[in-house]
């Protein structure tokens, strides 16, 4: 199985048995629930661990401060993100014409956030004010421009490696943008922005895609 682009920063050490592993995720979780409810800055390590229903001994095995969970927390988001976005190529979406293809895209990145709405309310809070978790945000949005950029190399072999690096990345960048701006929408004007994002990444993409997949055993040099 290959490794993860996403490591575990922060922790103490590592669970290495199934139980440990449980205990970390049910620490997780619970801190998760009281950072979206009661807020980032409110919430105590007591509090995680009385609501775990684990000795706060055993919080701090694995991790030194309630920073340290909220990076697992955000390293976890990222892997989930990534693994869904992951699966378009994985089921040979790249094949689909264009347009399916930025929807496949799109909706599948409005999901995520529809789908982990504690997401959305935890990292506004923190959002410029934790160093650990922008270096997160900055590993995530990496991960995923290569992505993109190995999808748009598969639809079109014909431009140099710059050019997809160049647009992946601004298409990355605007689609995670506006996505994220519109969670703080009302629902009616939430669903148009993500139709207007389609519509804006559709219309970038065709100016350097005009035409279906063009494939590197497809191109043919003729003397």
């Amino acid at each position: 199985m290959p490794e993860s682009p996403f490591t575990a920063v922060g922790m103490r050490r590592q669970p290495r048995q199934a139980r440990s592993q449980e205990r970390v995720n049910r620490i997780v979780d619970v801190a998760e629930e009281l950072f979206a409810s009661q807020g980032y800055a409110a919430t105590t390590t007591n509090a995680i661990a009385a609501r775990a229903q684990v000795p706060i001994g055993s919080l701090y095995q694995f991790f030194p401060d309630k920073t340290a969970i909220l990076q697992a927390s955000a390293l976890r988001y990222a892997e989930k993100l990534h693994q869904q976005l992951a699966a378009i190529d994985e089921t040979e979406q790249t094949a689909l014409p264009l347009s399916d293809y930025v929807d496949q895209l799109i909706d599948t990145t409005d999901r995520f956030f529809s789908e982990n709405p504690s997401y959305y309310a935890i990292f506004m809070e923190v959002q410029g004010t934790i160093r650990e978790l922008e270096k997160i945000d900055e590993a995530t949005d990496a991960t995923l421009i290569q992505d993109l950029a190995n999808s748009l190399a598969k639809r079109d072999a014909r431009l140099e490696s710059a050019d997809y690096e160049a647009i992946a990345f601004s298409s990355t960048k605007a689609i995670g943008t506006l996505l994220w701006l519109s969670l703080s929408q009302e629902k009616m004007f939430r669903q148009r922005l993500v139709k207007e994002t389609k519509r804006f990444a559709l219309s970038y993409l065709q100016s350097y895609f005009p035409s279906g997949p063009v494939h590197t055993d497809k191109l043919q040099t003729h003397g």
